[in-house]
């Protein structure tokens, strides 16, 4: 294939992709405000949309899909709300804030992979499914993406001049950027255990029984993993900004109409692209019975698997308090970090013996 041509193909899947994603961020919103309801006990959005079902025997109707038109009644609402801009507030970078928490969130997908090596309508995708496959430091790439968001967060805080805004905008950048240096250490995990940046090959290296899955043999780096990006999320119970006994919500506390509406479109999307990236790390990716036979497979396991891990976000939402600050600085300080660094280590000293040869005779005892 010529240059353009891989060029051309990147951004027709790279449209299809960041279509599916936002789509589906929209219906996370209602996935979130129905299971929260079912878990709380109550109902849910149940009028914006529905298909009439009559009872036998007349009665009252029953209502399909109750709710399903939910999330585009909140993007109409938010597209009307009228959107101020208040007075003294730095308008370029007031303006361009929101951009910066959203854009991140969407050039993240590049690097994903969605399905194995793949034949669709003739074009062949290897060595698997992705906008931008083949790349030998998309780990490195996430990361430095990642690291993005928090410019939006902290210049949003500061160009709102608002003492509350840049006090959330302060507080924000700090929960993030403190919570990334233990997700930084987990990732090399799963790096050194496929001794490969290329997520295909972190894959590829999950293959065969589930048993091959990182989270099976290294569930002390997947549960960090979750931990920190929960806390990266800014989901509960590490929604410390948006907590009720705030004076104001955090750095986003002057903004409104849609420009509010791109910082929680930013989280709902970072939530199924992180939801992406933990399958990919530690639960086998797009990996799963038959998908050497059948491909196609791949797509179904991996909304699968992603739709698993945001239930379990908003069960955690539905059952857990929220950590006081200093308790939420701790644990990224006092207990993830040392336990990243103890992990990473013992890790790469078991991975060293073993390729030395010095752990034979003891696998050779337990019959390995």
């Amino acid at each position: 294939m010529t240059p353009g041509q891989i060029a051309l193909r990147a951004l027709i899947v790279g449209f299809i992709i960041s279509l599916a994603v936002i789509t589906g961020f929209a219906y996370t919103t209602l996935l979130e405000r129905k299971l929260l309801a079912r878990l709380q006990a109550r109902v849910g959005p149940n009028r914006a949309g529905y298909i009439p079902l009559p009872r036998r025997g007349g009665g009252k109707e029953r209502k399909l899909l109750a709710g399903i038109m939910q999330p585009a009644a909140d993007a109409v609402k938010l597209f009307f709300k009228e959107d101020m801009t208040p007075a003294k507030v730095d308008r370029i970078t007031y303006t361009l804030a929101p951009m910066l928490t959203v854009i991140p969130a969407i050039v993240m997908l590049a690097v994903i992979p969605w399905a194995g090596e793949i034949n669709i309508f003739g074009a062949e995708f290897t060595p698997y499914f992705a906008i931008a496959p083949g790349l030998n430091v998309a780990v490195l790439f996430l990361l430095a993406i990642t690291s993005i968001g928090v410019y939006g967060v902290v210049l949003a805080g500061w160009a709102s001049n608002s003492k509350y805004a840049i006090l959330g905008g302060i507080r924000a950048s700090a929960q993030m950027i403190s919570y990334e240096l233990a997700l930084g250490l987990t990732v090399l995990i799963p790096i050194m255990l496929a001794d490969s940046m290329n997520l295909g090959d972190i894959v590829v290296a999950q293959s065969g029984s589930f048993l091959n899955w990182f989270a099976f043999r290294q569930p002390l780096a997947a549960i960090v993993f979750f931990i920190g990006m929960m806390a990266e999320l800014q989901r509960a119970p590490f929604d410390l900004l948006e907590a009720e006994q705030e004076l104001s919500a955090g750095y986003s506390v002057e903004y409104s109409g849609m420009r509010f509406g791109m910082f929680f479109m930013a989280e709902y999307m970072k939530m199924i692209i992180f939801s992406a990236i933990i399958v990919v790390l530690f639960f086998g990716g797009y990996q799963g019975p038959f998908v050497d036979a059948l491909p196609g497979l791949g797509f179904l396991y991996m909304i699968l698997k992603i739709f698993i891990f945001l239930c379990i976000m908003i069960w955690i939402r539905a059952s857990l308090p929220r950590f006081r600050y200093d308790q939420l600085m701790g644990m990224g300080w006092k207990r993830l970090l040392p336990i990243s660094v103890f992990n990473f280590i013992i890790t790469a000293v078991f991975i060293v013996l073993f390729e030395e040869g010095m752990l034979d005779p003891l696998l050779k005892l337990f019959g390995l």
